[in-house]
C-alpha cells in the first residue's frame, strides 16, 4: 500500500480510515512539523526526502508545484467531502492498484450529489 504524508489541516478521522484499509500514513503532527507555518516547497521536499506522497486539501498550490517540479514522491489532491468514509474510499480507490505514486498527480473529486 501506499506511503503518505498528511497535511497539517487533513482530517484525522481520513487519517485512520486509510490507515486501516493498509495505508502508512506520517502526519505533519507525528513528523513534528506542526505549527510551523513551513512553505508548501518544503513541505512537498520533507515528503520526498521521507519518500512519502503528500496528502493535501490544498488543491490548487500543490497543483502548481507539480507542474513547477514534477520530481516528487506523489502529489494526492482532495476536494474535502464531510463524508469522512467517502473521502478515505475515494482515495484508496484512486491509488490502491498503483505500483507508485512518483512524479504522479492524482486528483480526488468530490462525487456531485
Amino acid at each position: 500500500m501506499a506511503r503518505l504524508y498528511a497535511d497539517e489541516q487533513y482530517p484525522k478521522r481520513v487519517v485512520e480510515l486509510l490507515r486501516t484499509l493498509g495505508h502508512d500514513i506520517l502526519t505533519v503532527q507525528e513528523a513534528g512539523n506542526a505549527n510551523q507555518k513551513i512553505p508548501d516547497e518544503e513541505v512537498l521536499a520533507f515528503a520526498l526526502s521521507v519518500d512519502r506522497a503528500i496528502l493535501r486539501l490544498n488543491r490548487r498550490h500543490f497543483i502548481r508545484l507539480h507542474t513547477l517540479k514534477a520530481d516528487h514522491a506523489g502529489i494526492i489532491v482532495c476536494k474535502d467531502d464531510a463524508n469522512r468514509e467517502r473521502l478515505a474510499l475515494r482515495i484508496n480507490e484512486a491509488i490502491a492498484n498503483l505500483e507508485t505514486l512518483r512524479s504522479l498527480l492524482i486528483r480526488v473529486n468530490r462525487p456531485s450529489e
